[in-house]
């Protein structure tokens, strides 16, 4: 692993004490209907025993919303930061979400094993060779049948909110980040067969629902 990367996920072990605190003030009374709307837009409620893979999955609040609401789901965490995924195991007070360490541009997973792969808001952090790849590989261990599920942030309007918002985004670098706010349907069109935009009902997050076949 590079010093760039050991750096990165260090900066996100220490981040995890803070990070459910830093999501509550930025989406506040939004961030459950960003999670619920995510889920529902799975369709997995006629499937047997969904399997579902949420790639760079934080603190866990999209794993645990699956675990929640499919009793018979298999629910994979996946996240490169040791602290992001202890605080994931503490909050699963169920112990039905299975959580694994690892980069999201080398998924450790075979072909066409899950039903649904999801990524909410942790995409834009990686830089364009790497995001590229992760996308690549969430692709090939979805089913044929299955979708990928891309979930970020629409360009706040409020000032403040904005600021911030534009701030974070350029941690990936100028260009990367003017590519990956600009582009929108353009970087998954270059790796899926099909590609459909929706929105929350609030409007602050979208959701690309990614098709293999």
């Amino acid at each position: 692993m590079t010093t760039i990367r050991t750096n990165r996920r260090k900066y996100y072990d220490v981040f995890s004490h803070f990070y459910d605190l830093f999501i509550n003030l930025h989406s506040h009374k939004n961030r459950q209907e960003t999670r619920a709307f995510l889920v529902d837009s799975a369709g997995l409620k006629q499937v047997k025993q969904p399997r579902v893979l949420d790639v760079c999955c934080g603190t866990g609040s999209v794993t645990l919303a699956f675990a929640e609401r499919f009793r018979d789901i298999f629910a994979v965490g996946y996240d490169f930061s040791h602290g992001m995924l202890r605080k994931t195991r503490e909050k699963d007070v169920h112990h039905n979400c299975h959580l694994v360490e690892g980069d999201a541009a080398t998924l450790p997973f075979g072909d066409d094993y899950f039903d649904i792969v999801c990524c909410s808001h942790a995409l834009y952090e990686l830089k364009g060779d790497s995001r590229k790849a992760a996308l690549i590989e969430m692709k090939r261990v979805i089913k044929p049948d299955g979708a990928v599920l891309i979930m970020e942030h629409e360009v706040p309007k409020k000032i403040i909110i904005k600021m911030l918002f534009n701030l974070r985004v350029l941690m990936m670098g100028r260009t990367d980040a003017k590519e990956f706010v600009k582009q929108r349907l353009s970087p998954y069109k270059k790796v899926f067969t099909a590609v459909i935009l929706s929105h929350t009902k609030s409007g602050k997050s979208k959701l690309m629902i990614c098709r293999k076949e």
